[in-house]
């Protein structure tokens, strides 16, 4: 594949500190692109940029350290507000910030799952409020760093906070549809995207062993290259198109998710 210069480009990746977002970001920096680096907390991003710098040899002066806690939305609202000023034109955003459900039923401050929130409603909020700085220009798209695990995911549509039943598994699984789903959003060009069973934190969840996450990080980049062209919706299997679970191509789901999202996270359509 032939690899084509990003120097153009501005990315923001979200949960960019380790595992997959880790080497996205490295791996964008090194084809030249500004890269915006998302924590946790502003010293997690700021370390991660550091490593960068130090390990990976690459241009301070192009990379940037976000922080915001995806348990509050609030943090996100200000992430969003702090890009924007900064950079009110960006080309991709990669949604990659994920967790795994915790074994225990959890509710964030904002009243919603933990992993529903961190997983798919912040990331929501997130594209939503960037929408003017990646439909500004020419080309901009949203990356979904989703799981093959949506396929076993349904949503609970009178009860998406599982409070009734819950299982860390189909919580899990019920984060990564809805991300699916949401790439069909007709607002902003967006796609999914599985990088392969991968060792990371979330490895526990598919199998015991996983390759590099930079081998994940490639397929994720690859869709981040304007050279690659993308149809909306789309979802991928590392690097080959493939059909996603039947509900994530379904209109009437895809407008329901909004509806529900715009609930939950206090957004007026």
């Amino acid at each position: 594949m032939s690899v084509s210069d990003l120097s153009s480009r501005t990315v923001l990746v979200t949960g960019a500190t380790s595992g997959i977002g880790y080497q996205t970001a490295r791996l964008l920096a090194e084809r030249g692109a500004t890269v915006l680096v998302h924590g946790r907390t502003a010293e997690a991003a700021h370390a991660a940029t550091d490593r960068l710098v130090t390990l990976a040899d690459l241009d301070g002066a192009r990379l940037g350290a976000f922080g915001a806690d995806f348990t509050r939305l609030e943090e996100v609202e200000r992430l969003a507000a702090r890009v924007l000023a900064e950079h009110p034109h960006l080309d991709v955003l990669v949604n990659n910030a994920g967790m795994a459900a915790p074994e225990r039923h959890t509710v964030t401050a904002d009243g919603n799952e933990i992993a529903f929130q961190v997983n798919f409603l912040a990331h929501y909020l997130l594209t939503h409020l960037l929408e003017s700085a990646l439909t500004g220009g020419t080309g901009g798209r949203v990356v979904n760093v989703s799981s093959s695990l949506h396929r076993t995911g349904s949503i609970a549509w009178n009860d998406p906070n599982r409070i009734r039943r819950y299982s860390r598994l189909a919580a899990y699984a019920q984060s990564q549809l809805a991300l699916t789903v949401f790439a069909a959003d007709p607002r902003v060009t967006a796609v999914s995207v599985h990088p392969g069973i991968c060792a990371t934190s979330l490895l526990p969840l598919y199998a015991h062993e996983g390759v590099a996450p930079a081998e994940g990080a490639a397929h994720v980049v690859r869709l981040c290259d304007p050279a690659v062209e993308i149809v909306n919706g789309a979802y991928y299997d590392r690097d080959h198109r493939v059909a996603p679970a039947a509900a994530a191509s379904e209109t009437r789901t895809v407008k329901r998710l909004s509806k529900l999202a715009d609930l939950l996270v206090g957004q007026s359509a």
